[in-house]
């Protein structure tokens, strides 16, 4: 039997994570000088209630030792072990994982090139294919040919948060919210880049954005997608999950939470629609 592993930054569900029985090493999330635990200790809504505090808050990557301490617990139980990691240039998690995992022949891991539920759809394959019964090397590879399919991007309601973590400047945050910008962040290559920007309230910027998302493609693997959000009115993701089956006919829509890693991120009103191409 395989056992499918992940970091918390994949924003998965509770309840997928317990239908594929998905095991989680979640990150640390460092308030002044206090760590708190991804999911554990800490949630998104404390996260935002610190940082109107006033106070710093930041991502710390998983060590060497808490990754060897969880593929030795479950290396010895499973035929083997698939971990999929955060990003490699997000994150020093995927290093650190590569280190641990030398000291377990069944331990794989593998760079997801993404983030949240971007890492999650090839957590989802990856489960998938192992009640399938494929092998761990067929599993791996598959998973690596799906990497650079998955398509993330997130719509921020304000850059206060980019800010704060050092990826806009005080110029660049003032200038969106005179002009009452929202940025669409996108993972490509690996890497967060600005996408286009939409000017107007959340609401319509969201609207735009899922448009320009999934109109007329034809290039959509639509298995599933996920709506994955930090903080945002229920209203609000309702319009958007209406508007991806207007645009596409999804046989599986999943709206995720955004967890506390990437919520310090991106902050409340942070929405992102997330799938794979064909």
């Amino acid at each position: 039997m395989i056992k499918i592993s992940t970091d918390s930054t994949s924003d998965l569900t509770p309840a997928l994570l317990d239908k594929f029985a998905i095991s989680l090493v979640p990150l640390e999330i460092i308030v002044d000088d206090q760590a708190y635990i991804d999911g554990i200790d800490i949630q998104p809504a404390d996260i935002f209630h610190y940082a109107a505090a006033g106070k710093t808050c930041q991502t710390a990557a998983v060590n060497v030792f808490t990754y060897q301490r969880h593929f030795q617990e479950l290396a010895s139980q499973y035929e083997a072990v698939i971990h999929i990691s955060l990003g490699s240039l997000f994150s020093s998690s995927y290093q650190n994982a590569l280190l641990a995992a030398r000291d377990f022949p069944n331990v794989y891991v593998v760079d997801s090139a993404n983030l949240s539920s971007g890492s999650g759809l090839l957590v989802y394959e990856a489960a998938l294919m192992g009640q399938q019964g494929l092998p761990a090397e067929k599993i791996v590879e598959k998973l690596k040919t799906l990497v650079p399919k998955i398509e993330t991007s997130f719509v921020i309601d304000n850059l206060d948060y980019l800010q704060r973590g050092g990826r806009c400047s005080a110029l660049q945050n003032q200038g969106a919210k005179l002009l009452r910008l929202k940025p669409c962040i996108e993972v490509r290559d690996g890497r967060m880049v600005v996408g286009k920007k939409y000017r107007g309230s959340f609401t319509r910027a969201l609207e735009k954005y899922v448009e320009d998302r999934l109109k007329d493609r034809k290039d959509i693997d639509c298995s599933r997608i996920f709506i994955t959000h930090a903080m945002c009115a229920p209203e609000v993701v309702s319009l958007v999950r209406d508007l991806t089956q207007e645009y596409a006919n999804f046989a599986e829509v999943i709206v995720a939470d955004a967890g506390a890693t990437i919520s310090c991120h991106c902050g409340p009103n942070t929405l992102g629609v997330l799938f794979m191409r064909k």
